[in-house]
């Protein structure tokens, strides 16, 4: 079964519970991927639909940091729900020790020696790392690596 599959089930369970804010978030989550599949006019693998999520959860953590500033609790909590229901469809994420391997072994085969190589230990890890590592820290790690 595939993931966008899954997620319609999943939605189709939540409307027989009656789980109305479980539900709101997958609609919101279909709504997204059928989105980018009529801009794109394809249909969309696993991968692409996992790159949907990524972006979903990283729209949900920066609104949750800007509610948090704001004195917003209701909406931190809210926002911080559609997160969890988000993240519930991500792969698992990469543990450290995992990462640091992964780093390692892109640099290697890469090549790398500067910082100024730093784009193409980007390139291998995202294509392995897609949607089980947050990228940004990936580029942190990166630079202090090459450093």
């Amino acid at each position: 079964m595939s993931l966008k599959e899954r997620i319609q089930e999943d939605m189709k369970a939540a409307m027989r519970s009656g789980d109305k804010d479980r539900l709101g978030t997958i609609r919101l989550i279909m709504a997204a991927v059928k989105q980018r599949e009529v801009d794109e006019r394809i249909s969309l693998d696993d991968a692409q639909v996992v790159s949907v999520l990524e972006k979903m959860g990283k729209q949900r953590r920066e609104s949750i940091t800007q509610f948090q500033a704001g004195g917003r609790a209701d909406l931190v909590a809210k926002e911080t729900a559609e997160l969890a229901i988000i993240s519930s469809y991500m792969p698992a994420q990469l543990s450290d020790g995992e990462l640091d391997a992964l780093i390692n072994e892109a640099i290697a085969q890469s090549g790398a020696a500067s910082i100024k190589d730093m784009g193409k230990v980007m390139a291998i890890i995202k294509s392995r790392a897609q949607g089980r590592a947050d990228m940004g820290a990936v580029g942190t790690r990166i630079k202090a690596r090459l450093s």
